[in-house]
């Protein structure tokens, strides 16, 4: 770790420093140009991106937030604990298609659970050049994995000191990853201390000031002069500010006596029991000036962001292609001095160039409308564009964005980022901060020529800290849209059409996705986002009228007065199905023009009404809302329609499933048995849990039987899920049950059963592990068709696995042989038999299940008295981590006997 620990507030500011050395050391250990980590929320089941390094924040939105039982490498590192290397785009399309659908560019990545003892925090990830084979990327994976367990024993004496400490509920902190090139002076750190008013800079920044040492006094009043003469006054007063608890929530923009741009950041470092100091940094962003004056001649336009999306040089020409003035472009985030490039189709490019080495081409089209002033909200054209708003609106809105820097020290926050980097999730009309103080110099260079067109080639070509941009008018390009004169006019108002990995990450998830809810999370998941909305509404068809399945952003009750309506009521959502036609409203005065008197959820915005018809069949309608007035393009038209016929197909396989599904359990939990056959010397008790929702009701089932003078134990498991699996099982418990009657011998009975499954021929097999137990004698006999062992707890508490020897399962061989096996059963002892969904986890050998589960039953403890009943309160502790757990890929039984002393003589 490095020394910047040091450096942050012991409890929110140390978790900071820790995720960002963590993080910065992993990148350069693995050979990596950006990466993160990921925390633990607060909310159970979702991680939160925590630090991105290398990477402008806005443009990976999406992936701020990862639920841990998505397809995603990140929640698989999670979720099993494990190790995840993808080395190419090849192997991470084979893996993991949804996650690759939404980020298709040649790059590989690498996923290490952060973890200590039973638990695990987080995911350290880095981003690196795609390779050939995983073993390519192994050294690097060895030292990520070091940091990675030296980040949880860090974590975990956190949250010894605070354990509500270690988690991240806000937005992540950007970071720019260690540079690959020399750069001297233009970073610089300070320290001030309000207390004695000393003033102290390292080396760099003595640099980048021009001011020796040996010649600066130390004091603010000297260290504001040398920074920014004409803004001393706002620097010393942020300067007290921040003493008092108040730092700025952006960086300060200043200019140098040579009218240079400069960032000034300042943050509270606590260091108890010293009185709080304050700290910063300055940055200067401006290239090198050789480069600058060359650059400026060229005739083609030029500009340079770094790897957080900050624009570092722009030279003249590119300034008047994108219709911003020089001094409005650099030092800015280049979505909030160029808000119509936060448009999806560009940020899919530049997330391309940002993550694989090739350089990217590509045409986009100017707006026909002249930008705002840069001190008036410009009007949202995407996702990014919608965040960098931000910066522009006034002081007020949203809560969250509000109690961020409370929860947050600036230390945490950026040590080095510029202001446009911290955006808030939070749609663009809540604004929450101070535009940049810097006069906003007037319009004074020439706007594009009419006759250079409305279309500009854009080419970009990736660096190891920076990519270079060059731009030029179309319509001197071969195969442009302006010189084939194919261009359309944009549409005032309306947002470009979503990238197409949107479609594709759409179909993907849909096909992963088996009940109705999970398609309605699924839909909301990755159609709003790519289409810019706010809100969504599902309805599904039954006997003529439409339910309510899923919304979200709707104001509370307001959908509750359409909730099953008929289909002859007229309303947009019923007449986009009962025509099949979708209804697209540009704003909420055509949709109240088309349907007077209808109730409004908003004064303004725009609403898409799609009909989800599969195959000629009805199945429901979707409604999308939109915050502001906009036009729906030809294109964005055919792709939304294209989609709800997706989403249509989707939902009846879900219907179907979860049909199927109820019939399943309805059958297994008749065949299951009501009440154990008891005895008077045996205590029994048993625990059956279906599989989480999304899975297949599978096979598995218990039974105690009456045999002779003595009870069969038994336990199976039908392979496979379904009706099928689920009838199986009841026609080998009722076997079993019939053979176990006639007081056949634990061989014959499994052999007879493994006959009749063969001959009933149903595809299926099964394991099965009978027992049958004298309760007089403690003598049990026992025979196992590939069924785990079962486990014995003496009375004393020493557990042990019963390695009994057996055959194959039930089904396969009919010349099968089925050893018995005698073992005994003390007064007081506990026989347990389970399922394999009790102790198998994906990632992990069964017989570490076995283990785990031995250890469990050797501390579930014995009754109180002698001859009390306490075999149910074993059986729930037994299953209370599977019974919680949120996601149970298979069904579990469990089966418990202990044998109670002979009865007292006379007693009845």
């Amino acid at each position: 770790m490095t020394g910047s620990v040091k450096e942050a507030h012991p409890t929110a500011g140390r978790l900071a420093a820790l995720l960002i050395d963590s993080s910065t050391e992993a990148i350069s250990a693995a050979g990596g140009h950006a990466g993160g980590v990921y925390l633990r929320s607060r909310t159970p089941g979702l991680l939160r991106l925590a630090v991105l390094s290398g990477l402008p924040g806005p443009l990976f939105r999406p992936w701020w937030r990862m639920h841990v039982d998505r397809p995603f490498p990140v929640a698989d590192a999670y979720r099993l604990g494990v190790q995840v290397i993808l080395p190419n785009a090849t192997e991470t399309m084979r893996r993991y298609p949804q996650f690759a659908a939404g980020l298709p560019f040649q790059f590989g990545s690498l996923y290490v659970p952060v973890v200590n003892g039973s638990t695990t925090y987080g995911v350290l990830t880095v981003l690196r050049p795609a390779v050939a084979d995983a073993a390519e990327v192994l050294s690097g994976r060895d030292r990520v994995v070091r940091l990675a367990q030296e980040l949880g024993a860090a974590l975990r004496a956190l949250e010894e000191q605070d354990a509500d400490q270690v988690a991240w509920d806000g937005e992540p902190m950007y970071l720019r990853p260690p540079t690959a090139s020399t750069s001297v002076g233009r970073v610089g750190r300070f320290a001030w201390d309000p207390s004695t008013s000393a003033i102290t800079l390292d080396e760099d920044l003595h640099t980048l000031l021009g001011v020796p040492p040996s010649e600066f006094p130390g004091t603010a009043e000297a260290f504001a002069d040398a920074v920014a003469p004409s803004d001393a006054h706002r620097i010393l007063g942020t300067l007290r500010d921040t003493a008092a608890g108040r730092p700025p929530a952006l960086p300060l923009y200043l200019r140098d006596t040579d009218g240079e741009l400069r960032l000034l950041d300042l943050w509270n470092a606590y260091e108890p029991p010293a009185a709080p100091e304050v700290r910063g940094v300055v940055v200067a962003p401006g290239p090198a000036p050789t480069a600058d004056s060359a650059a400026d001649l060229l005739p083609d336009g030029v500009f340079c962001l770094d790897r957080l999306g900050l624009v570092v040089y722009a030279n003249p020409r590119a300034a008047e292609l994108l219709g911003r003035p020089r001094a409005e472009l650099v030092g800015r985030d280049l979505w909030e001095a160029v808000p119509w490039l936060g448009r999806p189709d560009f940020e899919d490019h530049l997330r391309a160039a940002l993550l694989a080495p090739d350089p990217v081409h590509f045409h986009l089209e100017r707006p026909p409308t002249p930008e705002p002033e840069p001190n008036r909200p410009a009007q949202e054209t995407g996702p990014v564009a919608g965040e960098t708003e931000r910066q522009q609106a006034t002081a007020g809105g949203d809560s969250e964005a509000r109690t961020r820097d409370t929860d947050q020290p600036a230390s945490a926050r950026n040590h080095d980022q510029p202001a446009s980097a911290q955006n808030h999730d939070q749609p663009a009309s809540a604004p929450d901060s101070e535009p940049p103080s810097e006069p906003s110099p007037q319009h004074t260079e020439p706007a594009p020529q009419p006759y250079e067109g409305d279309w500009l080639a854009l080419s970009v070509y990736p660096g190891p800290d920076r990519l270079t941009c060059t731009v030029r008018p179309a319509s001197g390009v071969a195969d442009s849209p302006a010189a084939r004169g194919d261009g359309e006019p944009a549409e005032v108002g309306g947002s470009p059409l979503a990238p197409l990995y949107r479609p594709i990450a759409l179909a993907i998830a849909l096909n992963e996705a088996v009940t109705v809810r999970q398609v309605s999370a699924v839909v909301m998941r990755e159609l709003l986002p790519a289409f810019g909305g706010r809100r969504i509404a599902i309805y599904l068809l039954q006997d003529r009228h439409l339910y309510l399945e899923w919304e979200t952003g709707f104001p509370k009750g307001f959908l509750s007065p359409f909730d099953g309506v008929g289909l002859e009521t007229r309303l947009p959502g019923v007449e986009t199905l009962t025509s099949g036609r979708p209804l697209f409203f540009d704003s909420m005065e055509q949709l109240t023009a088309a349907y007077p008197g209808i109730a409004l959820d908003a004064a303004e915005g725009a609403r898409a009404f799609l009909p989800l018809i599969a195959s000629g069949r009805s199945v429901g309608s979707c409604i999308l809302g939109f915050d502001r007035p906009r036009s729906f393009s030809t294109e964005e038209r055919t792709v939304l329609t294209a989609l709800a016929g997706l989403i249509a197909h989707a939902m009846e396989k879900a219907q179907r499933y979860e049909s199927e599904t109820a019939l399943a359990r309805g059958l297994q939990q008749v065949l299951l048995p009501r009440r154990l056959s008891a005895h008077p010397q045996l205590e029994t008790t048993g625990r059956y849990l279906p599989g989480t929702a999304g899975m297949d009701v599978g096979g598995d089932w218990y039974d105690v039987v009456e045999s002779g003078a003595g009870l069969a134990l038994v336990i199976g498991d039908v392979q496979g899920h379904g009706v099928q699996a689920a009838a199986t099982m009841g026609q080998l418990r009722s076997a079993v049950r019939a053979f176990a009657l006639g007081d056949r011998s634990p061989d014959e009975v499994m052999s007879s059963t493994n006959h009749l499954l063969i001959d009933l021929d149903p595809g299926l097999f099964a394991s099965c592990c009978y027992i049958r137990l004298d309760p007089a004698t403690g003598l049990a006999r026992a025979a196992r068709a590939g069924h785990p062992p079962p486990l014995l707890r003496q009375a004393d508490g020493r557990t042990r696995v019963l390695d009994l020897p057996g055959g194959v399962v039930l089904g396969v061989d009919p010349r099968a042989r089925y050893p018995v096996s005698e073992f005994q059963v003390d007064p007081g002892a506990v026989l347990a038999l389970y399922t394999d969904g009790l102790v198998e986890r994906p990632g992990h050998d069964i017989d570490e299940g076995i283990t785990a589960l031995r250890v469990a039953l050797a501390k579930a403890g014995a009754p109180a008295r002698p001859g009390q009943r306490f075999l149910a309160g074993v059986a729930d502790r037994l299953t209370a981590t599977a019974r919680h757990a949120p996601d149970r890929p298979d069904d579990i039984a469990l089966l418990l006997a202990t044998r109670r002393g002979a009865p007292a003589a006379g007693a009845h």
